[in-house]
């Protein structure tokens, strides 16, 4: 590492203010502020334009466990960085190592790209006492630099759609992947947030007629060393490091100016605003790209170790890994709670956002007696009055013990409900116990009808960025990941899915037939189960990824969705259109209450109730369900999951009135038509029918 010798170090720093954390630009000078409770001491280095360093100003007040000091003259643009100084004693938790230059943790923009070098790494990374010995490379060169950001931008009359939960229809998508290969988009701001915002790319998902577009994480992320080893990237961006800054390279134009990243997200978000449509965040709290005591020095762990994550209880050294990524965030500090919701407030307030999605969310209602939904941080968001207002869905899930949550959210949370996917997937490929089918129609009110949770808690979905998406779930009996580089042994086995004849695409018409049925299939019964739908972006018109079902890596036409569209995938979206529309004009598809007086039947094929004996059957592969609303309105569905045909006797509607048949899978072309309460009709195989 270069000595202060080399740079100017008499800049005049006054103490500035412990109470905002960040850079924060007030007009005159910048105030810089950084938590870190074990650091000696901290340096703020500043870089010119060309990333080289410039000028090292220590830090002068400590206040409350805040370093901080006041820099006057710095203005938006400037770049920066840190260097804590304190013990390197990994044993006992502590990384300290001012050789490597720190991102500041409340970055609103970072400059440059990560260039992977040994110098990243605290220790000697080719000692044989691996992370104890002490490595002296200095890691400026090739890491990104924070910004001081200008936050400014002309929001206009931008109103939040503020949609109902009972109206919510999730559309989960990738801001790189969704116009890489969209034609109406032009070629040099494809795959970014401008690409995004242009008007034929918001009309489409308007007239699908979704509500809440939620975007995989947008949080500067890096590219795994070992991914770009292969050639490869971090697609999907679950490798976050820094909570507050987009990520560079889906700005777009203005990809060079810190101001025009942040500008150009607000923009995107400001786009879907006047369409009527919420924009939801994926976020990743729960871990961060440093990894375990093996991984580099890029912030948090050279900032504050043993503060800012999960350490093994009388081995420091390690690292408690319920998130599977190497590092667990430890928000059971009150420090790093703050940063999280602090990270939370900004982009409902400063970027308007309209909801997060937490990845792992089970990690951070962990403390350290294992999960609880009464833990600091869901209480922290809870009395929130800022993003209480938002809506907040966990993924309820991690590797940890205990770390299988669903159901077990606070109130006010919805939740990924991985329990609907699965169960779903099994009843259309001929497997899953009818009760538990039922169930999952309903809202899967076994789960969530407590402490007055509604059934919009459920987050319904078939299919998600991580998995098959719909046309491979039933085009595929196995996974085809091996251009991953991982010998096809990533992701999931366990995809309950099925191809009907051929592995893959095929010219077989009656195969190809089945397929679209099913897909149809799958389509209504998410859109007419109560609960909160998502639809995993291209799904509505067949989108594919060639069987590979963990594209994580997959920055390529694997994970990019295909614009052009043939017969069948323009058939599909028409389709999605109008289930999606009946959703939205009949109330009784939508559920928002357990406690609204529905009348619910189950009708057997006889046309008389489910008896216990036939929920018990394992055979029982058809199914009619009977709603009415207090106010009279009624719904009749009928599910045939099996092969062949099935004769149903209708239900007696009040007055002899007829049925009117408004989706049939098997003749989705076909235009409504009544039939008499009381008939026996026959029921194509594989096939679903609403009837109102």
């Amino acid at each position: 590492m270069a000595t202060t010798d080399d740079f100017r170090t008499d800049r005049p720093v006054e103490a500035g203010r412990p109470n905002k954390l960040g850079a924060t630009f007030d007009g005159e000078g910048t105030n810089f502020a950084l938590f870190s409770a074990h650091a000696e001491r901290v340096e703020l280095c500043l870089f010119d334009d060309k990333g080289h360093e410039v000028e090292r100003v220590e830090l002068p007040e400590y206040s409350d466990e805040i370093w901080h000091g006041y820099l006057p003259g710095i203005t938006p643009g400037q770049l920066y960085g840190y260097r804590v100084h304190g013990p390197y004693r990994p044993e006992d938790g502590h990384r300290f190592n001012p050789n490597k230059l720190l991102i500041d943790p409340y970055a609103k923009s970072l400059v440059g790209s990560i260039q992977w070098n040994d110098a990243h790494f605290g220790y000697k990374l080719h000692d044989e006492a691996k992370d104890l010995s002490f490595d002296e490379r200095d890691s400026a060169p090739f890491t990104p630099k924070s910004e001081v950001a200008d936050t400014a931008f002309d929001w206009g009359k931008d109103i939040r759609p503020e949609v109902p939960w009972d109206r919510t229809i999730f559309y989960e998508t990738h801001v790189r992947g969704y116009t890489m290969l969209h034609p109406a988009v032009p070629e040099d701001i494809r795959g970014t947030f401008d690409g995004l915002s242009q008007k034929a790319v918001v009309e489409h998902i308007k007239a699908l007629g979704v509500t809440s577009v939620e975007l995989l994480p947008i949080h500067a992320f890096l590219d795994d060393q070992h991914l770009e080893a292969k050639g490869l990237k971090n697609f999907w961006g679950y490798n976050s490091i820094a909570f507050f800054a987009p990520m560079a390279r889906y700005a777009g134009r203005g990809e060079k100016s810190g101001r025009a990243r942040l500008a150009s997200f607000k923009h995107l978000v400001r786009t879907f605003h006047n369409a009527g449509i919420e924009v939801i965040l994926d976020v990743v709290y729960n871990h961060t790209a440093e990894g375990n005591e093996l991984g580099p020095t890029l912030s948090f762990k050279g900032i504050d170790n043993l503060s800012y994550y999960r350490t093994m209880p009388n081995q420091h050294r390690y690292y408690i890994n319920d998130t599977g990524t190497g590092n667990t965030v430890n928000t059971s500090h009150p420090r790093v709670l703050q940063m999280v919701t602090d990270s939370l407030r900004y982009w409902v307030e400063e970027c308007h956002v309209d909801g997060f999605r937490f990845d792992l969310g089970t990690i951070l209602g962990r403390e350290p007696g294992g999960f609880d939904p009464r833990g600091g941080f869901f209480d922290a968001v809870n009395q929130d009055p800022t993003l209480r207002q938002v809506k907040l869905i966990g993924e309820p899930w991690d590797i940890g013990p205990g770390g299988y949550q669903v159901g077990g959210f606070p109130s006010g949370w919805a939740e990924w409900n991985d329990k609907y996917r699965d169960t779903v997937r099994d009843y259309w490929k001929g497997g899953a116990p009818m009760g538990d089918f039922a169930a999952r129609v309903l809202g899967s009110g076994d789960v969530y009808d407590q402490r007055g949770r509604r059934p919009w808690a459920t987050v319904n979905f078939i299919a998600a960025h991580d998995g098959f998406t719909l046309h491979d779930l039933v085009s595929y009996n196995e996974k085809h990941n091996e251009a991953n580089g991982e010998d096809n042994k990533d992701g999931h086995s366990d995809n309950r899915s099925y191809n009907y004849g051929a592995e893959g695409e095929t010219d077989d018409e009656g195969i190809v037939a089945t397929r679209e049925r099913q897909k149809r299939n799958f389509l209504a019964t998410l859109l007419f189960s109560h609960g909160t739908p998502m639809i995993l972006a291209g799904d509505e018109f067949g989108r594919t990824q060639q069987g590979n079902n963990n594209g994580y890596c997959q920055d390529s036409e694997i994970s990019w969705v295909n614009w052009d569209l043939n017969e069948n995938n323009q058939k599909l979206l028409a389709f999605t259109q109008k289930l999606v529309k009946l959703r939205a004009e009949n109330p009784i598809l939508r559920r928002s209450s357990f406690r609204d007086g529905m009348i619910i039947e189950w009708i057997n094929p006889n046309g008389g109730p489910q008896t216990e004996e036939a929920w018990r059957d394992p055979g029982a592969d058809c199914i009619g369900l009977k709603l009415q609303t207090k106010d009279g309105a009624s719904a009749f569905m009928i599910f045939n999951s099996h092969d062949g045909v099935v004769p149903f006797t209708l239900p007696d509607r009040a007055g002899d009135r007829p049925w009117t048949v408004k989706i049939d899978t098997e003749r989705p072309e076909e235009d409504e038509r009544d039939v008499a309460a009381g008939e026996t009709i026959e029921v194509a195989g594989r096939s679903l029918l609403l009837m109102m």
